[in-house]
């Protein structure tokens, strides 16, 4: 069994955070219909999960699946201001599972929580930014050796994964859940999208409409924002450093150009790109007054705050919840919830209807690493195409849609080949 109950911020925040939590899984049909069959097959009964996530009232639900399959489970915050207090007080008092997270906790904090779940031994990590297996590969390898697997959730993680599997660094099997379709196309995109937009308003209260919106990167989160943006009625602008995707941008209608012209008429600015300083110094000296920069990638570096204080000769913290005002000669760069994942930091996150395939895409691949995991090879594995079918298809029954079966005859011609014109 884990070793402590946590550390949480106030137990007596329980019972609004399991409101939360109960109603989020009125919205996570599929989840809630795995966690039925966890509880009569106990497919994880005896295995120690370690996670590393966002803890919020969706988090807790999957954590509610993984215990109900017979793990015990562990679960510490994958950032530092995405914690949602109420949650964590609930899933502690209420269902047994040990968090170690507080709403904006220091990085002292954050990384005494990280250990303290690896304190329990996971046979399986469950990873939104790697940060678990960063120490499994560094300080805690003695624990390594117990994973049979972890889970990665985000593109950020994937991308520092596939890297360490390059360099022969990378010590246990890895599964990209991030890169399954029903994430990446459902979570990534609407997810993001709508949630994004959601902690701006919800900082700023601006009207998107007739906005100067640029996003930076247009992969599938990128996507998300532009459309949904649009969809408001902003003026949208997508920034790209890959053809294919610059591309694809333009046919989808966006105008496309390079940050060092954008940056001079933008008026808010979302980065959203897995990469370091997308926002610099040479950017901030090109903006308007007024002009609103966050992020929604994973972590806080895609916009160079550093280069953004050293510029400033004043920086007015909490103006409003959330957005701090850095003087810059003689106008205003509004920051949105000190550069980390603005939509979890000024809002709730996704919706749960989207957590529900992204977490029960987790919850199967649990379940397929225990009856799997001494069979993996060391690498970044691909989620199976059996879990992914089953993920969409116990959504679109949730959602009472029917779909269209193959009849032999047309089985029978998709085998062949000798049918012609």
């Amino acid at each position: 069994m884990a070793k402590s109950k946590g550390d949480i911020t106030d137990i007596k925040l329980a019972p609004p955070g399991k409101k939360r939590i109960l109603f989020a899984d009125r919205d996570m049909p599929v989840l809630s219909l795995i966690r039925d069959r966890f509880e009569a097959k106990k497919p994880l009964k005896g295995i120690r999960i370690g996670a590393c996530m966002h803890v919020t009232s969706e988090t807790a639900n999957l954590m509610r699946t993984l215990k109900a399959g017979g793990a015990e489970v562990a679960l510490c915050a994958s950032n530092p201001l995405s914690t949602q207090d109420e949650t964590a007080a609930s899933l502690v008092a209420d269902f047994g599972v040990p968090v170690f997270a507080r709403r904006g906790e220091n990085v002292e904090t954050f990384y005494k929580h990280l250990n303290a779940v690896l304190d329990n031994s996971p046979n399986i990590t469950m990873d939104d930014g790697a940060d678990l297996v960063n120490l499994l590969h560094g300080k805690r390898q003695k624990e390594a050796a117990g994973v049979l697997a972890s889970m990665e959730e985000t593109t950020t993680g994937v991308i520092r994964l596939r890297a360490m599997h390059a360099h022969n660094e990378l010590k246990f099997p890895v599964i990209a859940v991030n890169d399954a379709t029903t994430k990446h196309l459902f979570d990534n995109r609407y997810g993001t999208g709508q949630s994004t937009l959601d902690g701006v308003v919800r900082a700023t209260d601006i009207l998107l409409a007739g906005k100067k919106v640029v996003v930076c990167g247009y992969g599938w989160c990128g996507r998300g924002v532009a459309s949904r943006a649009r969809g408001g009625g902003a003026q949208v602008t997508v920034t790209e450093i890959d053809p294919l995707k610059a591309l694809e941008a333009v046919m989808d209608g966006f105008d496309v150009k390079p940050m060092s012209e954008a940056a001079g008429y933008g008026e808010l600015f979302v980065t959203v790109t897995g990469n370091k300083h997308v926002l610099r110094a040479e950017h901030f000296k090109k903006m308007k007054h007024g002009a609103i920069v966050c992020n929604s990638g994973h972590f806080d570096v895609e916009i160079d705050i550093p280069a953004l204080e050293k510029m400033s000769s004043k920086v007015n913290k909490q103006i409003r919840v959330n957005v701090d005002e850095y003087i810059v000669g003689k106008k205003s760069i509004y920051l949105l919830a000190d550069g980390r994942l603005v939509n979890l930091a000024a809002a709730t996150g996704h919706p749960a209807s989207v957590m529900d395939m992204s977490f029960a895409t987790q919850a199967l691949c649990a379940e397929w690493a225990v009856k799997n995991g001494k069979k993996f090879k060391i690498e970044v594995h691909d989620v199976p195409k059996a879990i992914e079918d089953e993920v969409a298809a116990l959504k679109l029954k949730s959602m009472g849609v029917k779909i269209d079966k193959l009849t032999p005859d047309q089985v029978k011609y998709l085998a062949s080949y000798s049918e012609g014109t």
